[in-house]
């Protein structure tokens, strides 16, 4: 079956007409050309565990159970390292019937090794919203490497609307991503790893933390061109390709491919139409991969396929693309860190 990505033009539409509702009223850097912004409510409740409710029940009623204590965010509060966290988000919907949506989180949120999935009543899978879903959202928020310092109205994640096509079956086309451990600057790094011990960061400071703070610079190795990954260690690196997503698609990343290794490369796989296109000022883009090995040390070599880009079809041109005029933080980008970080 072949499914068309609503763009920003149609998410307003939607909006208008009541198909995604809001607690207060959705401004308008929550809309991407491919994407909607999810908003956090006011409060996160901790539970012991992740779930899923299952097809008879709600998340609030196994909030009823599980749920230990509230965390306020009516103002700034800590969500600590490795504790789930369940927050009501501020957008519901009422999808069409031959509408669902799929949810990830946002490269800000991959960056900084938050772990955060969509939840929905009823539901029996994370990220993935059935069609004709009506009812509230929730995100599962678990920070890995750092307690981050969230409030209402954070954004996180991000929805991204899937229309059924009627239309003639379309083969979906995906492009390989290899990795780079070749250094593009003369600082020789190829990449970042995660700090054990570091402080508390602020979701709202852009452009705040010393980067040497909370992140080990991983340098290149005269003669080698190869870097070891120690299980269950979070690793920020760069694809070595250019990436473009042309106007008429939106792309999104594998997060786990067990053929190409034991490690999870992609946290936030959305890619928006115009990402690293010229036009929209995204020449040279890399797509940045937040990496976790599991169970074993695994040795990547420079050039390695670690993942796959899959592209789908839009269902008309967005009105705005990736990086033009709407302050994209990671257009044309290299190895980067966060916003959050200098």
């Amino acid at each position: 079956m072949t499914f068309r990505i609503w763009p920003s033009q149609r998410i307003r539409q939607a909006l208008a007409d009541g198909v995604v509702a809001a607690r207060m009223p959705v401004v308008d850097r929550q809309i991407q050309p491919a994407s909607m912004d999810l908003r956090l409510g006011d409060r996160a409740y901790r539970v012991p565990a992740s779930f899923l409710p299952g097809p008879h029940r709600t998340v609030a009623e196994r909030l009823g159970d599980l749920a230990t204590h509230a965390v306020d965010l009516s103002g700034p509060n800590v969500l600590e390292r490795n504790c789930v966290h369940i927050i009501p988000l501020m957008e519901s919907l009422r999808l069409p019937a031959d509408t669902s949506a799929r949810a990830n989180p946002k490269s800000s949120s991959g960056r900084l090794d938050i772990f955060v999935r969509l939840i929905t009543d009823r539901g029996s899978a994370f990220d993935d919203i059935p069609s004709g879903y009506a009812g509230p959202l929730y995100a599962e928020v678990v920070p890995r490497s750092f307690p981050v310092l969230a409030e209402v109205g954070a954004t996180l994640n991000q929805i991204r609307f899937r229309q059924r096509d009627t239309g003639a079956m379309q083969a979906k086309r995906t492009s390989d991503v290899t990795i780079n451990l070749d250094p593009d600057s003369s600082d020789g790094i190829v990449g970042y790893r995660a700090r054990r011990a570091s402080g508390v960061v602020d979701l709202a400071r852009v452009a705040a933390y010393p980067r040497d703070e909370f992140w080990e610079p991983l340098f290149s190795v005269p003669g080698r061109r190869d870097l070891v990954l120690v299980p269950d260690e979070f690793y920020i690196l760069a694809s070595l390709e250019d990436v473009q997503v042309s106007a008429s698609e939106a792309a999104e990343m594998v997060a786990y491919d067990t053929s190409v290794g034991e490690a999870r490369v992609h946290y936030a796989g959305f890619l928006d139409p115009g990402f690293g296109l010229p036009e929209a000022g995204g020449s040279g883009s890399k797509v940045v991969l937040e990496v976790r090995s599991h169970d074993v040390p695994f040795l990547l070599e420079h050039g390695q396929r670690v993942g796959t880009l899959e592209y789908e079809p839009m269902l008309a041109r967005p009105d705005q693309l990736y990086g033009q005029g709407i302050l994209s933080n990671y257009q044309g980008q290299g190895l980067k860190l966060s916003k959050h970080f200098v």
